[in-house]
């Protein structure tokens, strides 16, 4: 007797599942010395931070008095205010009857804390733009911090590279640390419309080559697809993500519906980085048993807020959305 597929078609399963759980592709992280990490910051709901104004130097003549100046004081405040969770289960039939449970619940716990990153570097990059003022030009020593592209339809180009360099170079920012946080769009226009090449005058090559000693490191170590270096313009080292704000803003002379407010800050040290953050509970996973239903039930809770200390290293340049 011949055994053959056609003959004996009852012993072919129909369908065969891999050993392989297939997951979400996720895009990197921001890096977390990109904000100053606050310690001192163990309970409550609001830290407030004490700031030290300029002092004011005056002439002085012999035998004459000197003028005295109040001492210049402010603060700001760090505010914890996301709490955020995710929730899931599994019941009893499942566990008896499925296969690959224990990997299946590992793939879906890494799912809820990867929902939180993400969550948590979206409102990083939120507060940094609220941390302006919309429909003001926001300038520091008279210079812009928040300026729209000034391309055909508000496309990023060169000069507004420049006009940034200049207005942290008045600010008296650290040269080193720059970076600027743009969108994909953005990227396109650097890719396609201008020539990339090196130039000791301030452009370098695209790829991972010309980073700073501020962020070589980052890109070292694994920084991933979706925030991978693009290149170094004008002493800033760009880089892409896709959870910048977008919507309406302006700056006070342009407003630009559809728009997507890129990042340029200063992260050389803590005292220079325009955004702190604390964790009040990092990212807990708990479980416990619900015999009434059958079933294994699980919680992922973190709490965490965010801050401006300082605006004058910081800049937003507002672009279009969609057009390269």
């Amino acid at each position: 007797m011949s055994i053959t597929t056609a003959s004996n078609r009852t012993f072919i399963e129909a369908e065969q599942y891999s050993d392989f759980i297939l997951t979400n592709l996720h895009d990197g992280l921001l890096p977390p010395n990109f904000y100053r990490n606050v310690s001192d910051f163990g309970s409550g709901e609001v830290l407030h931070i004490k700031t030290m104004g300029d002092a004011q130097i005056q002439e002085v003549a012999e035998d004459a008095p000197i003028t005295y100046s109040p001492i210049e004081t402010g603060e700001v405040e760090l505010r914890i205010t996301e709490y955020i969770g995710d929730g899931w289960y599994i019941t009893d039939k499942m566990r008896q009857d499925g296969a690959q449970i224990e990997g299946l619940l590992a793939q879906r716990g890494k799912e809820a804390t990867r929902a939180i990153q993400e969550r948590y570097e979206t409102q990083a990059l939120a507060t940094l733009n609220a941390g302006q003022t919309d429909g003001d030009g926001n300038a520091v020593n008279g210079f812009a911090h928040r300026t729209v592209g000034s391309g055909a339809s508000n496309v990023m180009q060169l000069t507004d590279l420049i006009a940034m360099r200049l207005a942290f170079n008045k600010a008296q920012v650290p040269y080193g640390g720059r970076i600027g946080i743009v969108d994909p769009v953005v990227e396109a226009t650097l890719n396609t419309a201008f020539n990339i090449v090196s130039h000791a005058g301030g452009i370098a090559n695209s790829g991972n080559l010309g980073a700073s000693s501020a962020t070589q490191g980052i890109f070292e170590n694994g920084f991933d697809r979706d925030h991978t270096f693009v290149t170094s313009l004008y002493g800033f080292d760009i880089m892409t993500s896709n959870r910048l704000p977008t919507g309406e803003f302006s700056d006070g002379t342009t407003s630009v519906p559809g728009a997507v407010a890129n990042i340029f800050m200063c992260i050389a040290d803590d005292n220079c980085k325009p955004l702190m953050t604390a964790w009040r509970q990092p990212p807990r996973v708990e479980g416990e048993r619900n015999k009434d239903l059958q079933r294994d039930e699980y919680v992922q809770t973190a709490r965490f807020g965010f801050g401006i200390q300082r605006k004058d290293t910081l800049a937003v340049l507002i672009t279009s959305a969609t057009s390269v």
